[in-house]
């Protein structure tokens, strides 16, 4: 019951970023994502469901910890490093970027560090720690909430585009012609 209950809820707020996103995409003059104005209440309004979304994942993945047959060696072999790896990148780069610019702040276009490589480390990361915990966990209710999780992390690149073009011009059209989005 408690599994069912938490997985209804971490898909609810998949769905309502997803939503979000997506009306940020339709529509961008009125955009969610970024936000139009960074405000006091703007941290509240991100970071609570993204660290909801994540804490959940974690306690549907200890309650249903091996339900399903992943054998030990992809488990520990391949989800341990995803994660550890994956909160490396993250954390890194919000260390240069800082907590408010990381969560839709203004700030200075960053090229340097895994932007080097990437236009969106921070959520390729993010995807990457998901993927390594749902294999980790080995629980069904994980692979449930944690694919469309994916989906809101892969999709939510999108909505920021035309707002860096906005905010940076010229030196970000020529830094998104050299980096790929991802990889």
């Amino acid at each position: 019951m408690m599994e069912t209950t938490l997985a209804f809820f971490g898909l609810v707020i998949a769905a309502a970023t997803l939503a979000s996103i997506l009306w940020s995409i339709a529509y961008p003059d009125r955009r969610i994502w970024p936000p139009q104005q960074y405000t006091a209440i703007t941290p509240i309004l991100i970071w609570v469901p993204t660290f909801s979304l994540f804490g959940i994942l974690i306690v549907l993945g200890v309650l249903g910890w091996g339900d399903l047959a992943f054998p030990s060696w992809l488990r520990f072999g391949l989800g341990t490093p995803l994660i550890v790896i994956g909160n490396v990148v993250v954390w890194s780069e919000v260390a240069h970027f800082g907590v408010p610019q990381t969560g839709g702040a203004k700030g200075a276009l960053r090229i340097a560090g895994m932007y080097r490589y990437s236009r969106n480390p921070q959520y390729l990361a993010d995807i990457v720690i998901v993927a390594g915990w749902i294999i980790l966990s080995a629980a069904p209710w994980t692979i449930a909430v944690g694919l469309p999780a994916i989906m809101v992390l892969a999709i939510a690149p999108f909505a920021e585009e035309r707002w860096l073009i906005e905010q940076y011009g010229q030196p970000y059209e020529d830094y998104r012609s050299k980096t790929r989005r991802f990889l």
